[in-house]
């Protein structure tokens, strides 16, 4: 899959990046992740202390696909409010789940404690706006729900917005606790503490062939050689729909573009993460050395080469999107990229398990908050592996539709 095209800015944040070798012989191991970016890194972190043999195998070099354009903005709103959710999953399994994705995000913040490389984690408000009038009743709907469950949220009206940034909207919701990631150097921290802990890891090693057995997984690499694992999570990503389908999934276009640093920011409430309610939307971020990373306006192109015709237009229609907010900030265009973004029909990710692939789980953190997404599959999958499926597991299943109903509520953040 042609998954990205243009300019990077992540991988210009490190300048000398850990590096790995090709795989070159055979291996046994218990567990084998297939993909070195930020979900495979997740995967390698959880498994990294549960005393089993567990090999990362990357086709490039880490952090060099998805990884490299994520926006990274780590939050546990998605782009189908729980209230919409409900209507497909019931109260309580989406209760459970902004708990999971919380806990996910305080996963995040504690692994930078763990790990020996920062990774740039800032706890961040995030500013949710209504971008028309008519979005404005859904929208306090959903700061109710997120009320009644005692998540840190506040409802914020016209003139609280106007006296806080230098544009004006009907209304937001203003989220407390999300955050920011450099997801580049995410990747590198987890896999480096991974690699710390006895997990093998392996650059430029392809894989391009699987054969499961009754007792384990044989998968080949474009080499020649053979890895013999018991478990096989296959986390590279978009690229696992190219490995085994998944009916639940789709794509479209989606566009970025980092700018030059700034040197003042004045409007702009805390730099707080901002996004909206239109379909399409745009969202805009900073970094720690003052740029503003600006992304959305998904279109639903599904070729890459007319997905790469429209990057230059799109790069300033993002442009355009950021002054219409802040006109003020003059923003000059210094990275950009197309890719294509992932999402699932029913807003929840999924952990893929299938008849043909036995002892193989696919991870498909798709959706707006990947990140956060891939550290909440990736804990369950560790703990499937090592103590069979938790409970938690059930709602995020390739086969969800059948097992999500009547689970009890609690907080979201117990």
């Amino acid at each position: 899959m042609d998954i990205q095209s243009g300019t990077y800015y992540w991988p210009t944040t490190m300048t000398s990046p850990p590096t790995y070798p090709q795989l070159t012989e055979d291996l046994n191991c218990d567990v084998l992740i297939i993909g070195g970016g930020s979900s495979g890194a997740q995967c390698a972190y959880y498994l990294a202390s549960q005393h089993l043999d567990v090999v990362v195998v990357e086709k490039n070099l880490i952090g060099s696909g998805s990884t490299a354009t994520n926006t990274a903005l780590i939050q546990y709103a998605g782009e189908k409010m729980f209230t919409d959710l409900i209507n497909s999953f019931g109260e309580d399994p989406i209760v459970r789940h902004i708990h999971l994705c919380n806990q996910a995000i305080n996963d995040i913040e504690e692994a930078q404690t763990i790990c020996s490389t920062p990774f740039e984690f800032r706890r961040k408000k995030s500013l949710y706006f209504a971008s028309t009038d008519d979005d404005l009743i859904k929208l306090k709907q959903e700061a109710d729900f997120l009320l009644k469950h005692d998540c840190p949220i506040a409802m914020w009206d016209e003139a609280t917005i106007s006296s806080h940034y230098s544009f004006s909207k009907a209304g937001a919701i203003l989220f407390e606790q999300d955050g920011e990631i450099n997801p580049f150097k995410f990747t590198h921290a987890l896999l480096e503490y991974a690699h710390t802990k006895g997990v093998s890891i392996y650059e430029n090693t392809s894989v391009n062939g699987m054969t499961c057995q009754h007792d384990q997984v044989n998968v080949r690499t474009r080499t020649g050689h053979n890895i013999h694992a018991k478990k096989v999570i296959i986390a590279s990503g978009y690229e696992g729909t190219d490995i085994r389908k998944e009916p639940n999934t789709s794509f479209v276009s989606t566009y970025t573009v980092t700018t030059k640093p700034l040197h003042r920011f004045n409007d702009w409430y805390e730099l707080s993460l901002i996004w909206e309610t239109a379909r399409p939307y745009t969202y805009i971020r900073t970094t720690a050395d003052n740029r503003v990373i600006i992304g959305g306006l998904d279109d639903p192109t599904n070729y890459p080469e007319a997905r790469d015709s429209k990057l230059i237009n799109k790069r300033n229609k993002l442009i355009k999107e950021f002054n219409k907010l802040f006109p003020h900030l003059h923003v000059e265009a210094d990275f950009a990229s197309s890719a294509f973004y992932g999402g699932t029909r029913d807003g929840l990710p999924i952990i893929g398990e299938y008849s043909d692939y036995p002892h193989c789980y696919f991870l498909f953190a798709f959706g707006d908050n990947g990140t956060v997404y891939s550290m909440v599959l990736a804990k369950l999958l560790a703990e499937t592996i090592v103590n069979g499926p938790p409970s938690d597991s059930n709602l995020y299943h390739s086969s969800r539709p059948l097992i999500t109903k009547n689970r009890k509520a609690s907080s979201p953040l117990s």
